[in-house]
């Protein structure tokens, strides 16, 4: 959501238009609406389809994480900082960063070219990498992330960037009123593999014990959502990230592999990990290794 309405308003400032619109594709989660409200932000419209329309694809290239209609869509850019599993028939602007954060390549743009980022947005850009990177913690923030991290907080006016993260997270991990399906969805993506489907949620805290009983709800929810879209697998990490370590929960067709994968044992259908922070970084590659052969 930060980097279609970081994004768009940097195209519009440097082509001199206003035809760069942002969109999201359902609705924000409580950590967005926080940042949205903390920096007086309106959220961007929700795109129920792309078919007809033409799209810069911001923040995920592959088409499982994409928009209802993508494949009718006229796509003109890609810019994320995921692995890439992204085809197209026409040759296409396309910038991958292995940095943390798809904001820190956008902010990198703003410098390079000169364009002025105002208080409200710097302060959104800022959170969305501290989102990204786990306030730094997580093992897919690069020093450039750090840096840019002091230079938005400077602009946004943030003395204590720590502090804002902190509270993004506290706001990410109010689960009192969610029930067990919109937790698993609240950062949820699809994965296709040779052995078949996955589902992977992670939901990020600062206090795991939130979630100390609920995990037989969860484990439920996950199991009719297995059976429901036909996955191989239906995975939830619940992600301390003071503890820096995840509590792994899943069902599967065969559990013993991911078991294997992650270097972890089941007991009831979750397991604990230490220092696991980062889907993208630490469970989609040995998933990929494990899974894709």
């Amino acid at each position: 959501m930060a980097a279609a309405i970081s994004y768009a308003n940097y195209k519009n400032k440097l082509e001199n238009t206003d035809v760069y619109i942002p969109a999201v594709t359902g609705e924000i989660n409580l950590a967005t609406k926080f940042v949205l409200d903390k920096f007086n932000i309106d959220k961007p419209e929700i795109l129920e389809s792309a078919s007809g329309q033409s799209v810069i694809l911001v923040d995920h290239n592959e088409s499982t994480h994409a928009v209802k209609g993508i494949e009718e869509a006229k796509i003109i850019e890609v810019l994320d900082h995921h692995k890439m599993d992204f085809s197209y028939v026409d040759p296409i602007d396309i910038l991958v960063k292995a940095w943390g954060s798809s904001n820190t390549i956008i902010y990198h743009l703003y410098k390079n070219h000169g364009v002025e980022i105002d208080e409200a947005l710097a302060g959104l850009m800022l959170s969305a990498i501290l989102d990204d990177t786990v306030i730094t913690k997580s093992p897919t923030c690069t020093p450039i992330d750090k840096e840019y991290i002091a230079e938005l907080a400077k602009l946004a006016g943030v003395e204590d960037w720590q502090a804002l993260g902190i509270e993004i997270f506290k706001a990410k991990s109010n689960i009192k009123d969610s029930s067990a399906l919109e937790i698993i969805k609240s950062d949820y993506k699809d994965y296709e593999f040779k052995a078949g489907k996955f589902g992977i949620g992670q939901v990020e805290t600062v206090d795991s014990g939130e979630f100390e009983g609920r995990e037989a709800e969860l484990l439920e929810e996950m199991k009719k959502l297995k059976e429901s879209d036909s996955y191989y697998a239906v995975i939830l990490l619940i992600t301390d990230i003071l503890k820096q370590g995840s509590t792994v929960l899943t069902v599967s067709d065969g559990p013993e592999r991911v078991e294997k994968a992650l270097e972890i044992k089941f007991d009831n259908n979750q397991a604990y990990k230490e220092g696991l922070m980062s889907r993208k970084k630490q469970v989609v590659p040995v998933f990929t290794k494990e899974f894709d052969n």
